[in-house]
């Protein structure tokens, strides 16, 4: 904020698998920063990160949600993220524009699929990040496991910097491995306070145990830290920090902490840790960009005297205020009334209003600046991933890349009334998410929503009905499978019309082959077979053939096309002939180049009761399932498998009817695969009423 300097802003986010406590722990960090006075509970929907209806009645977060709170005179930016892999572009966009990560780790799922998702997403963007493992007052509850698994699993060092006191029911604290006390938390005031003691007789021993370790990790990157240790002078809790800082930010290690959010243990040194480890804008390399007017790459430091430059990251729809744009800002100062640029679009833009936000409150500001993260009101065809810039120095950063939907359903409005809100509707939701498609089947005229599950097709309808009243018929959720060839074929499209005029004259011969992952398009036409200029159009023939399909309809993926030659007449030929010719010769090529279908396969991971284990296997082996691994836990099993998703839809309520509710699960998708027999006979009839 405004009256904070720079070097004492942190923005974060709060990430973890489903179920972990990041909501619960989050609302905890409001509670003992002063933000809120009465801390909400999940079971009981009264939460303030998680604000819409459906949040509340489900218990889950499904958008990301924005605050802020002071602790220890600095201001921390907090995003509190979804859990479930359906919403997984909620934590993918946030990340983008965060500059560090609280992972919150359950004490007795340990390292889960959507923990592993999250850990990738901040490798992928370079974010620094500390874990706290929570939960440790459940039955089952592991803090050593969790530290050996994240050791196993990721490349980055797990550096404890707490150890828990008790275990399960009994546990009551932790011990500070920097300060080397012990923290009892005092639950007559909610944990608000807690009293600092010396470390228990009977741990010493593996305190020191795990001092030194951390000693020993932390010397390997620091000098004077090396130099003490050998030696032998006093190592005080100031010679541990900074190399813990530094460590963190260099991304090889993650300081751990520990306790339970929801018994009220172990938030308050938690918060202590984001300032001691967690990087400010400052910290933070600068952000590059390329300037849309000479194609050059710029880059933008946090500086607010800067020129203005900010990211928009997210778009939600407010009853009162319209379309809110969340900005992160990495350079200059912005305040209402400002005109600025909007790129790609390259369109003017004004600022109408500037909006601090708090779940889904809002707080008017006057201005934002470099290292802060707002809403913006008044901007009219804003998209996530837009870039914002001053006018005299436009630069465009690099935008957000969204996963393809895997699931879809058909549905129509039930009135006339109805059908006239409905388009608007959905394009609202569509702004506000990337991940969700809305197409007209040519065919059948169907009105086809695509998502990245069953759960977020299930949101959305929700949404339609209760949130914009608009009056729905739907039928179930489909797979969205893909295409692909497995051999390699030459076909020619010969495009030619003769109409007494003017004529339409273009031939394209291309070549199809498989390739691992992805598509590409070659150019090796011989020179003067095709003119320069209508390269581009040929190739646009070929993306839509891409998107369109060619069997069922499908997305076409992995496979490469090569243009090897064509022929063209002075008068005749235009851009819309060679984009023609170019959709026959692909249709042509890919059918002689044995075709088939893809399916996505999604990793499901199951933690039961051992009394259930038999009835869950043998349901994942009906489902067409494999599983790939088995760990006992206690009383527990935690099973791993691959499942195709089609035969994923409803197993919520069947792994609940098998086990009496008291198993859990979660699942992620993991790639695509060729279909086998039974989905192959169901899909290629699909495929001859095509034809």
């Amino acid at each position: 904020m405004a009256d904070v300097p720079i070097e004492k802003t942190r923005n974060i986010g709060i990430v973890a698998h489903i179920d972990a406590g990041k909501t619960t722990t989050t609302e905890r960090v409001l509670y003992y920063a002063g933000k809120i006075h009465r801390m909400g509970n999940i079971d009981q929907g009264n939460t303030q990160m998680d604000w819409m209806l459906q949040e509340k009645e489900r218990g889950i977060t499904i958008t990301s949600a924005a605050t802020t709170v002071r602790w220890r005179d600095h201001c921390i930016n907090i995003i509190d993220t979804p859990g479930h892999v359906d919403f997984t572009i909620e934590v993918e966009r946030c990340l983008k524009v965060l500059d560090g990560t609280v992972i919150v780790l359950c004490g007795v799922g340990g390292v889960e699929p959507q923990s592993e998702t999250v850990w990738r997403q901040a490798d992928r963007y370079h974010i620094p990040r500390i874990a706290f493992v929570n939960k440790l007052d459940r039955i089952g509850a592991d803090f050593y496991r969790v530290l050996k698994m994240m050791g196993e699993t990721f490349k980055q060092i797990p550096v404890p910097v707490q150890l828990p006191i008790g275990a399960e029911e009994e546990f009551r604290g932790i011990i500070d491995l920097i300060t080397e006390k012990a923290y009892i938390w005092h639950s007559e005031d909610l944990g608000a306070t807690y009293e600092e003691q010396p470390i228990p007789e009977d741990r010493k021993a593996e305190v020191e145990e795990y001092r030194h370790q951390m000693v020993d990790t932390l010397t390997t990157f620091n000098e004077s830290l090396l130099e003490k240790y050998l030696t032998g002078q006093p190592i005080v809790p100031s010679d541990l920090k900074f190399p813990l800082r530094q460590g963190t930010l260099d991304l090889r290690i993650v300081p751990v902490f520990c306790g339970s959010a929801l018994r009220n243990k172990g938030i308050q040194r938690l918060l202590d840790g984001v300032i001691d480890y967690m990087p400010s804008p400052l910290d933070i390399p600068p952000v590059h960009g390329i300037n849309p007017k000479t194609k050059k790459e710029e880059t933008r430091v946090p500086d607010p005297t800067a020129p203005f430059s900010g990211l928009i990251f997210k778009l939600a729809s407010d009853p009162h205020r319209g379309m809110l744009s969340y900005v992160r800002i990495y350079s200059g100062k912005v305040k209402p009334g400002n005109v600025v640029m909007a790129i790609p679009d390259m369109k003017r833009v004004r600022i109408s209003k500037l909006l601090i936000m708090h779940a889904n409150r809002q707080q008017e500001v006057e201005s934002l600046s470099a290292g802060e993260i707002g809403a913006v009101v008044g901007l009219k065809e804003s998209r996530t991933g837009q870039t914002l810039a001053n006018l005299a120095h436009p630069i465009a950063f690099e935008s957000i890349k969204f996963p393809e939907p895997v699931v879809f359903i058909a549905i129509e409005p039930k009135t006339k009334a109805d059908e006239n809100k409905l388009q608007s509707s959905l394009d609202t939701l569509a702004l506000e998410d990337p991940t969700f498609r809305k197409r007209t089947d040519e065919e059948t005229g169907q009105l086809i929503l695509s998502g990245m599950g069953e759960l977020h097709l299930d949101i959305l309808l929700d949404r339609l009905q209760r949130t914009y009243k608009v009056g729905i018929r739907s039928g179930k959720p489909q797979v969205s499978y893909r295409e692909t060839v497995t051999a390699e074929a030459v076909a020619e499209g010969r495009f030619t019309r003769q109409t007494g005029g003017r004529g339409h004259y273009a031939v394209v011969k291309l070549v199809l082959d498989h390739r691992p992952a992805g598509n590409t398009i070659i150019d090796e036409t011989k020179k003067g077979a095709i003119p320069k200029q209508f390269i581009p159009a040929v190739e646009q023939g070929i993306s839509d053939s891409f998107e369109s399909g060619v069997l069922a309809g499908y997305q076409v993926i992995n496979t490469k096309v090569k243009i090897l030659d064509g022929d063209y007449h002075e008068v005749d030929s235009t851009d819309v002939d060679f984009k023609v010719a170019a959709s026959m010769a692909f249709r042509d090529a890919f059918m002689a180049a044995s075709p088939t279908f893809l399916e996505p396969f999604m990793k499901l991971e199951v933690v039961t009761p051992e009394q259930y284990l038999g009835n869950v296997l043998a349901d994942i082996t009906a489902r067409n399932g494999k599983v790939m691994h088995m760990e006992p836990l206690k009383n527990y099993q935690i099973i791993t498998a691959e499942v195709p998703l089609a035969k994923t839809f409803g197993y919520t309520t069947s792994l609940r009817s098998l086990t009496q509710g008291r198993a859990t699960h979660s699942m992620q998708f993991k790639q695509f695969r060729p279909i086998d027999q039974e989905t192959r006979q169901r899909l290629y009839p699909l495929f001859e009423t095509r034809r």
